[in-house]
C-alpha cells in the first residue's frame, strides 16, 4: 500500500545519492536549507519502504512572482517504481501543503531529461538551458498554484 507523509531531511539522503548524485558522497547530498524551519520534505512509501522523495524550500527565483514562493529540490523516485504515478502523487500532496501555507508559486531547476515530465505536471519553462556542475544541463520551471 502506498502512503505519503513528512520525512526528515536525513531520510532523503540515500535516495538523493542513489538517483540524483551517484558519483558524489552522502555529505554532498545534504542541501543548504534542509534544516530551515520553513523547509519540508515529503516521502512516498510502499509499506515501510521509502520509494520517492521531494524537498521544498522557501526561496525566491528572479523573474518569477508569487507570494511565498517555494523551490522543489531533490525529487527522485527509485527506478523500479517509476511510471506508476508516484511522483505525481508526491507533487499533488505537496501542492496541498504549499496552498495551506499561502504559497502562490513553486519552481525548480529541472534536469533537461525531466523537462517533459514537469510539463505534464503543469510547469512552465523560464529562460534558457544552463549547466549545473557536475550534474548537467537544467532549465528553470515553475507553476502557479
Amino acid at each position: 500500500m502506498i502512503h505519503i507523509r513528512f520525512i526528515s531531511a536525513t531520510d532523503t539522503y540515500a535516495i538523493r545519492q542513489q538517483i540524483l548524485r551517484p558519483t558524489q558522497s552522502i555529505e554532498e547530498c545534504r542541501y543548504e536549507g534542509d534544516l530551515d524551519d520553513s523547509s519540508f520534505h515529503i516521502g512516498v512509501f510502499e509499506g515501510e519502504v521509502l520509494i520517492s522523495i521531494g524537498s521544498f524550500y522557501q526561496e525566491e527565483q528572479p523573474g518569477l512572482n508569487g507570494y511565498l514562493p517555494y523551490r522543489l529540490r531533490g525529487m527522485a523516485t527509485l527506478t523500479d517504481y517509476r511510471g506508476n504515478g508516484i511522483g505525481k502523487q508526491l507533487i499533488e500532496y505537496s501542492e496541498e501543503i504549499l496552498k495551506d501555507k499561502g504559497c502562490e508559486m513553486w519552481w525548480c531547476n529541472a534536469r533537461i531529461s525531466a523537462g517533459a515530465y514537469y510539463e505534464k505536471l503543469g510547469l512552465i519553462q523560464l529562460g534558457d538551458v544552463f549547466e549545473i556542475e557536475p550534474i548537467g544541463p537544467h532549465v528553470i520551471m515553475y507553476k502557479q498554484i
